[in-house]
């Protein structure tokens, strides 16, 4: 029995345009498209204001329903409804369902002028026969509500051409959506032009917006600048240090001076863009000031994406280590726009690889699988020239990353046990970066504390070489390091003792015991300790 469903579902009045909107998604998605008021004249050969006057609508509604449902499972097209079709309970039951299992609902909401001009030159819509403006009117104020209750996507069409509505709705059946379980639930969505949903995420409440976000990345916040804007807020734009230099508590505290100076309060929002430090930082001054309000990640880099947003961790780096001062804090949302890659220098994207192969050691190891398969694509991305094939490569290592960490982070928000297996190769590898003053990414310095977290496993009898092995070299294809010449032992043990996983003075480590599955690895001996890091030296 198949578990396909269609791509999109299209609703909305007469006239409204579902049927030509409705054939360019399908002709941009690749589909066949399908019309449920075609398909009963088909089926019924007849035309529709026939089966009214001979049959009665009551009968219509029900071959209609019967219609429909049948194309709810088993169908990978786009398909268009009739405008009264959702106010039948059973078809209005079926688009709930076909939601929930994550289908795309698309309410086409037209100007009225526009729509009732177009349902007026046609003959074939009975219940508009005769007086269609005030015919038209009324049925629009009995099923706006029913529409806008079902649809999870509302595509206002003033203004638009029929082909830039299609975009929109075949945008949205091309995202991935990941669910992070938890006390306070938020959904990541993953896929081109997500960062269109900001203002439904961020909701009607807040007034003020505060949007943190680097200089780098100036072509996306003036995009969401615009989007805010256009939705109502009141936007204060708020530029910090690129990288870890903007995760400072003096940062932090010209924020906290200026959200003060303009007048914030706890029903405002802050919208944290740009890569892991800015949504690090980001979260940080929501969650403190006031003692918390509301925010929104937009991820723009790989690592962010797959890392720094989702989780509810944010935190700021001291003299005494990285991410040492933070919180535990939930955003409202996070939405990792692929768009935001195409700006994305080689040397960055390829630094990501490293928490998405990561995530693939401890738990899915179909991750490895697809970067095994794409490591030369993936190691030589190009900004300028992303083809559709590896963008769905890119969605799919997105969205599998980010299932492994909401699996941990669902059930271990504040890291108390299971949470704390994400941090695999990260014990080495944020001491490399605290040692190379933060020159040093994220996603490299990872890569090498994963080759040094296989080492010490397989020096202790955890793990074979040729699992150690397969580290270095499935690491080295995607031009990720696997080692690291630099700093002494005695400087590396010393910051290992004040990694957030240690116990007193006993030592932590998250190892590997077989492909996909980590264990606590507590207080090992000190000779493996170092022998794993001279093997690192090579």
């Amino acid at each position: 029995m198949t578990n396909a469903i269609p791509k999109a579902v299209l609703i909305g009045m007469p006239g409204a345009g579902k049927t030509r909107i409705g054939q360019d998604v399908a002709s941009v998605l690749n589909v066949e498209f399908r019309d449920s008021d075609a398909e009963i004249e088909a089926r019924e050969r007849m035309r529709i204001p026939r089966i009214f006057e001979e049959r009665g609508e009551k009968e219509f509604r029900a071959i209609e329903s019967d219609v429909i449902l049948g194309f709810m499972h088993g169908y990978e097209g786009v398909l268009s409804l009739g405008g009264g079709a959702p106010m039948t309970e059973s078809v209005c039951d079926a688009l709930e369902r076909y939601v929930d299992e994550g289908g795309v609902v698309a309410y086409l909401d037209a100007d009225p002028n526009e729509a009732i001009a177009r349902a007026s030159r046609s003959g074939n819509r009975p219940l508009l026969a005769d007086g269609a403006a005030r015919k038209w009117r009324r049925l629009y104020a009995e099923r706006r509500p029913v529409f806008e209750h079902l649809a999870n996507l509302i595509v206002h069409t003033k203004g638009k051409t029929p082909m830039q509505a299609a975009q929109n709705i075949a945008d949205t059946a091309n995202e991935r959506v990941v669910h992070v379980d938890g006390a306070e639930p938020y959904d990541v969505r993953i896929g081109s032009h997500v960062v269109n949903h900001l203002a439904d995420v961020l909701g009607d409440k807040p007034v003020k917006i505060a949007m943190i976000h680097t200089t780098p990345v100036q072509r996306h916040s003036d995009r969401v600048r615009t989007l805010l804007r256009r939705a109502g807020y009141d936007v204060s734009d708020i530029t910090i240090p690129d990288a870890e230099a903007g995760k400072t508590i003096e940062v932090a505290n010209g924020i906290w001076k200026r959200l003060g100076e303009e007048g914030f309060t706890r029903s405002d929002a802050v919208v944290g863009l740009g890569g892991g430090a800015a949504t690090d930082l980001a979260g940080f001054v929501a969650a403190t000031w006031m003692r918390g309000i509301r925010y929104v990640n937009c991820p723009t880099s790989l690592l962010a994406m797959v890392d720094a947003s989702t989780g509810g961790k944010t935190g700021i780096n001291t003299e005494a280590g990285k991410n040492l001062v933070g919180s535990f804090y939930t955003p409202a949302g996070v939405l990792a726009d692929l768009t935001t890659l195409g700006t994305l220098p080689n040397d960055i994207f390829v630094e990501g690889l490293g928490e998405v192969a990561k995530s693939g050691f401890i738990m899915d190891t179909e991750i490895l699988r697809i970067l095994e398969d794409n490591a030369e694509a993936l190691r030589t991305f190009d900004p300028a020239d992303i083809t559709p094939e590896l963008e769905s490569v890119i969605a799919e290592l997105i969205e599998r990353t980010v299932r492994v960490k909401a699996h941990h982070v669902s059930a271990d928000l504040k890291e108390k046990g299971l949470r704390e297996f994400l941090n695999y190769g990260h014990t080495m590898g944020h001491a490399i970066e605290k040692l190379e003053h933060f020159r040093w990414r994220h996603g490299n310095a990872v890569a090498v504390g994963m080759v040094y977290a296989a080492e010490l496993a397989n020096i202790l009898g955890y793990i074979d070489r040729d699992l150690v092995d397969y580290h270095r070299s499935l690491l080295g294809s995607l031009g990720l390091p696997t080692s690291w010449n630099e700093g002494s032992f005695d400087d590396v043990l010393a910051l290992m003792h004040k990694d957030k996983k240690a116990r007193g003075k006993m030592l932590r480590f998250v190892v590997l015991d077989r492909p996909g599955h980590v264990i606590h690895l507590d207080n090992p001996p000190a000779d493996a300790v170092e022998e794993a890091f001279r093997r690192i030296q090579k």
